[in-house]
């Protein structure tokens, strides 16, 4: 009997044993089902999302190769693609600027009144701000470099006509042109989110908005020696040589946009044998087809009517360029009073 329940005992012992390990192992095979359930139906999502190609030809996402997008950039190198960039957006609001301090030399030039010369820095604010909703959407179909490049060039071309202008309706039009030509902030920061993500942008944004304060600034200051000791033409030769400068400092940038680098990637892949890989853009049909431009174009005058957030900030930032303007044009009459001469003028900007 004592034998008979020993051996009772150890089976009773077995199964306790047993029991857990069979418990374990049933979980386990139920946690690697479900495991398995869960792979197959992400990749059942992302096939019905995004299902194969009838031409066998796989399109790279972000996440194939991450390492090559501007986000795996290292710090330095992102602060110094965004310290050109700012150089950039300087010298766009330099060119904003600058021209008040031509407004007397124009008015005594081709006779006509301080308030008829004003008209030239007017229609160059109007035009830069449907220049840089014009500009924006293509930097993201065929990359910021291409884009910035296009712009800082067509700015620039522009200043040679306006400096040799025999009259003043040669400078109305090259300073809408100029204006039109600005790619501006829009793409400037949309360089900012190619390099950081959303959590991280906030020291790079601000960056940026303190280089079109900055230019802003900066104008007036030239301006007034350059309004002091030189013709009025020079006021755009001067906008012509910071321009070129930093064009040439832009050329040596690379591309950020993501999809613009996918593409330069899927290429190196095929040449190194990979021959069904793909770029985003280079699956697109049509893409530069008279409704695809249109379609592009339109774009963001859309987010103005369907997105009220987009709507509200724009006009915000249009409110705050009219109140740096009025106070920049607002200088010369206020101090005038006190007796200051026009390098003093522009010097009172420095506070």
């Amino acid at each position: 009997m004592a034998s008979s329940q020993a051996s009772n005992g150890s089976h009773d012992v077995n199964q306790n044993k047993q029991g857990p390990m069979s418990d374990d192992s049933s979980a386990t095979r139920r946690m690697s089902g479900s495991g398995s359930t869960h792979g197959e139906k992400e990749e059942k999502e992302e096939t019905e999302e995004n299902p194969p190609r009838q031409d066998g030809k796989v399109e790279l996402k972000e996440s194939d190769c991450n390492d090559k997008l501007g986000f795996s950039f290292s710090s330095f190198k992102k602060w110094t693609i965004l310290t050109v960039i700012f150089a950039v957006q300087v010298s766009m609001n330099f060119n904003a600027s600058i021209y008040g301090n031509a407004v007397q030399p124009l008015s005594q030039q081709f006779s006509i009144s301080e308030q008829a010369a004003r008209v030239g820095q007017m229609i160059f604010l109007i035009a830069y701000a449907f220049g840089s909703e014009l500009w924006a959407p293509w930097s993201e179909e065929i990359g910021r470099w291409p884009i910035m490049q296009l712009s800082l060039l067509l700015v620039n071309i522009w200043q040679i006509p306006a400096a040799l202008a025999p009259n003043f309706g040669t400078i109305i039009i090259t300073r809408a042109l100029g204006g039109l030509s600005s790619a501006g902030g829009s793409v400037t920061l949309g360089m900012v989110a190619d390099m950081w993500d959303a959590d991280d942008q906030q020291y790079a944004v601000a960056y940026i908005v303190l280089s079109s304060v900055a230019g802003s600034v900066i104008g007036p200051i030239v301006g007034a020696f350059v309004q002091a000791y030189l013709s009025w033409r020079w006021i755009f030769w001067v906008q012509l040589i910071f321009g070129g400068a930093v064009q040439v400092a832009h050329f040596f940038t690379p591309e950020t946009r993501a999809t613009v680098m996918l593409d330069k990637e899927a290429k190196r892949r095929r040449k190194a044998g990979e021959t069904n890989v793909y770029g985003p853009n280079e699956l697109k049909e049509h893409r530069f087809s008279t409704k695809e431009i249109l379609r592009v174009w339109y774009r963001p005058f859309e987010m103005f009517v369907r997105e009220p957030i987009v709507l509200c900030l724009s006009l915000l930032s249009g409110f705050s360029d009219a109140l740096i303007f009025t106070f920049i044009e607002s200088f010369q009459p206020v101090y005038e009073q006190w007796g200051f001469q026009t390098i003093q003028i522009g010097l009172a900007f420095l506070p």
